[in-house]
């Protein structure tokens, strides 16, 4: 074997096995490529979920669920809240014991108006408080961890999609791609903003291609790589035009994370196949004066979710699009020494869109009876993740999740 079959061999090894192939100044790329499309599936999607969208979003740092559907009815709440105290005056209520954070006045208004599901107790068995080991948990839909060996939605990918599906499949809007789109045959692309993802011809996989092909070589690998460049090259002009193009009424934040949902919007009306967009917001690990950033971070997630929703509603590419948002775990239920409050259990998720059949779902944790000091999971977060494959992608959830969960019936049928 000669020298450059060793070096690409290795490239092989280090790249390409690990589920990622960096293309891009700034920014991050898994592209998916023309040698590693999906087998074709046992069971896939079913045609009414052949089309549709889910848009993922993370609160990254454990976002305090407690300050965000508050339970102003319930005593044990404020005998537990001084500093981090939402005041019941300010509050949008949902019922006589619960109501949304103040500065959540625009996704109050779609949940009346019935676009926002909120599921409550939302946790898994055995919970751990590491941000790193629950996500895996959470990326994973296994309590495995990592160990399961590929995120939730890259087997969605690999059961639900077969052959021919583009590289844009699974897109993240960031620097850094969750664990939940690893996928061993569709990684995921990834960029920050669409400017950023872009073939620059510079660097050494481009290096290694030339000097492979001025060699001659003929290998397997170099096929591959061939086959990653140009999927690279093809996708990063698709999406940059369709971010170009993409025009609207509505005016979003100029927030990363407003910028990032908008272009999000314009990828999803520009057709381009992805079925699963990834986002993330961080800052939510308030160890410390919570207050003021919690009501910052509200601020950030209402303005830019309920732009993106308007955006698209009225509109198909409103009637086929699916939002989840979540967080690796809550808050405990005291607060701690610094006026924050340190890393809990169970929290709210939410399910957002023309789809979705507002709400209150699920069970509200019990504020005395409590878990080690933090509120107690009452559905495990694997049942709206089930509610997503199943009802909402049309594949039964068992053949990703391993086991059957109960199903959250919030969906439009």
């Amino acid at each position: 074997m000669n020298e450059n079959t060793n070096e690409m061999t290795n490239l092989d090894r280090r790249r390409f096995v690990a589920g990622g192939l960096s293309l891009l100044g700034g920014a991050s790329l898994l592209p998916g490529h023309a040698f590693a499309r999906l087998r074709p599936a046992s069971s896939g999607a079913s045609d009414e979920g052949a089309d549709k969208t889910l848009v993922l979003i993370q609160l990254s740092g454990g976002n305090d669920g407690l300050s965000t559907v508050v339970p102003y009815g319930d005593d044990a709440y404020g005998a537990n809240r001084r500093r981090t105290l939402v005041p019941t005056a300010e509050l949008h209520k949902l019922d006589g014991y619960r109501g949304l954070h103040p500065n959540l006045a625009k996704l109050a208004r779609i949940h009346d108006e019935g676009g926002l599901a909120i599921v409550e107790g939302i946790g898994y068995p055995g919970p751990v408080r590491s941000h790193f080991k629950s996500l895996d948990v959470w990326h994973a839909a296994s309590l495995k961890g990592r160990a399961a060996r590929e995120g939730w939605v890259g087997k969605v990918c690999r059961t639900a999609w077969s052959e021919g599906a583009p590289p844009e499949l699974v897109v993240h809007v960031g620097g850094k791609v969750p664990y939940s789109l690893h996928s061993i045959e569709h990684p995921a692309v990834a960029f920050e903003i669409p400017e950023s993802y872009r073939w620059l011809g510079e660097g050494t996989e481009a290096e290694t291609f030339r000097r492979g092909r001025d060699a001659g070589e003929k290998t397997s690998v170099l096929d591959r790589l061939r086959g990653v460049l140009r999927d690279a090259q093809e996708s990063s002009t698709r999406v940059r035009a369709a971010a170009r193009a993409y025009r609207t009424d509505i005016e979003y934040p100029q927030t990363p994370f407003g910028r990032g949902l908008r272009v999000i919007a314009g990828l999803i009306e520009a057709r381009e196949g992805t079925r699963v967009f990834s986002i993330d917001l961080g800052g939510f690990d308030t160890h410390n004066n919570q207050k003021a950033s919690h009501d910052g971070l509200m601020t950030t997630v209402d303005d830019a979710l309920n732009a993106f929703l308007r955006d698209l509603r009225g509109r198909e590419a409103g009637d086929r699009t699916l939002v989840m948002m979540f967080s690796e775990f809550g808050r405990r239920v005291a607060e701690n020494g610094s006026g924050g409050t340190d890393h809990g259990k169970a929290a709210p998720m939410f399910l957002a869109g023309t789809p979705v059949q507002g709400g209150l779902y699920g069970k509200h944790p019990s504020m005395t009876d409590l878990d080690g000091g933090d509120l107690a999971y009452t559905t495990d977060f694997r049942s709206v993740y089930a509610t997503a494959i199943e009802d909402w992608f049309g594949i039964p959830h068992r053949e990703i999740l391993g086991e059957t969960f109960e199903r959250i019936p919030c969906l439009r049928t």
